[in-house]
């Protein structure tokens, strides 16, 4: 499928999503946001795709927001439902997918770019990024998570100073706070976000997708992570995978695996 707002791009079995809108800092407008919700729902049910790596077009940005123009009339509930549906057809969809999605964050990672980057499941910065949520010099607060996984990746006291302040931090704040795992020279970021992908690769993905759902669940109130861990691991018992690892294993070999 052809897209406006994203070039498309696979190496192996890395699947590239670049947002493809530099002019306008890759910002997020709503037919980015529908063709980022197609294109994660294919490359997920993709059995040639294994991982994703997310990064922005250009060397400035990563995505510097969203596009404040389209939502800039909207009422009460308007917001509202612009908020719900972005969660459930983007944000959280990356963040509950099966298989890993990385962000490569080559540039300003700003309002729901940054929110963009938190959803995904682990984070590479270039070492000239920018990071932050200014949504409240603009009357509004994150809408697509930024308070929820802000708190959970640095806890409460730094994303309250960071999301009421409206600051932009470095990427080696970020990194120190734990808000990136990994910090690398610009020309670095796609190799090093490969290197991280590649070693997943190399593991069972069902293991992979059970370990993303148990870990997911450890956040949530209204479910007991201790049980869904309990769970998927059981039915790690089930699949073709957990057999060949203990084969592997006891034959003093590297495993192949299926995904079955």
């Amino acid at each position: 499928m052809s897209f406006q707002n994203l070039l498309i791009d696979y190496k192996e079995r890395i699947q590239y999503i670049t947002i493809n809108r530099e002019s306008k800092l890759n910002a997020l407008n709503i037919a980015t946001l529908a063709e980022l919700h197609t294109a994660l729902t294919e490359a997920f049910t993709n059995a040639g795709v294994g991982g994703i790596i997310i990064t922005g077009a250009g060397t400035k940005a990563f995505v510097a927001g969203a596009d404040i123009s389209e939502f800039a009339s909207f009422n009460t509930e308007q917001g509202r439902e612009l908020a719900r549906d972005g969660h459930k057809s983007v944000f959280n969809l990356i963040a509950e997918g099966p298989k890993p999605v990385i962000a490569a964050i080559n540039g300003f990672a700003l309002g729901g770019g940054l929110e963009l980057a938190m959803a995904c499941h682990i984070r590479v910065a270039a070492e000239h990024a920018r990071l932050g949520l200014p949504e409240v010099t603009l009357g509004l607060i994150p809408g697509y998570g930024g308070t929820q996984r802000l708190t959970q990746l640095i806890g409460r006291g730094k994303a309250l100073e960071m999301i009421l302040s409206a600051d932009m931090v470095t990427a080696a704040d970020a990194f120190q706070s734990g808000l990136v795992n990994h910090v690398v020279a610009a020309e670095q970021l796609l190799a090093k976000a490969e290197e991280i992908l590649n070693k997943i690769l190399l593991r069972a993905p069902l293991a992979i997708a059970s370990a993303i759902t148990a870990i997911n669940a450890s956040l949530k109130n209204d479910q007991n992570g201790f049980e869904i861990e309990i769970n998927e691991f059981g039915k790690c018992f089930g699949t073709d995978d957990l057999k060949e690892g203990v084969a592997a294993f006891l034959e003093k070999r590297k495993p192949i695996f299926t995904g079955k």
